[in-house]
C-alpha cells in the first residue's frame, strides 16, 4: 500500500505564451493519455499561457525524472505535430524548458495544493 503524490510544475521554454485555446486542450489530453499508458493518476492539472501545474500520484517505482521525461517529450513531439504553429514562436526545436519544480504531497496539504493548481 502507498500513497505518493507529487506536485510538479513545468515551463515553456523561453517562458513563451502558447498554451492557449486548442493547444491547452490538447495538451491535457497528451498528458492524461500518457499518464493512463505509465500507470499514473493525474489528481489535478491546470496550464497557464507559459506553464503547467499537474498534482499526480504514482508507485514508489516510479522515478520522478522519468515521469517528466516522458510527459515533456511526448507532448512536446505530439504539440509540434498536431499544432506546428507552435515553432514560431519557439526555435531549436524545444518546447518545454528542461528545469521543472516538484515537491512531494501529504494528505494533510492535497486539497490546498488542489485549489492552487485550479486559481
Amino acid at each position: 500500500m502507498y500513497s505518493i503524490q507529487y506536485h510538479i510544475v513545468w515551463c515553456v521554454k523561453y517562458r513563451r505564451k502558447v498554451l492557449i485555446n486548442d493547444i491547452e486542450k490538447t495538451l491535457k489530453e497528451l498528458l492524461i493519455e500518457i499518464s493512463n499508458e505509465n500507470n499514473i493518476k493525474i489528481i489535478e492539472m491546470e496550464t497557464d499561457l507559459d506553464h503547467i501545474h499537474i498534482l499526480i500520484e504514482c508507485s514508489p517505482q516510479h522515478f520522478i525524472p522519468n515521469i517528466l521525461k516522458i510527459f515533456k517529450g511526448i507532448s512536446a513531439r505530439k504539440l509540434f505535430l498536431k499544432h506546428p504553429e507552435i515553432k514560431n514562436k519557439l526555435w531549436n526545436g524545444h518546447l518545454w524548458n528542461p528545469s521543472y519544480f516538484v515537491a512531494t504531497v501529504s494528505e494533510n496539504t492535497e486539497e490546498q495544493i488542489k485549489r492552487y493548481i485550479q486559481t
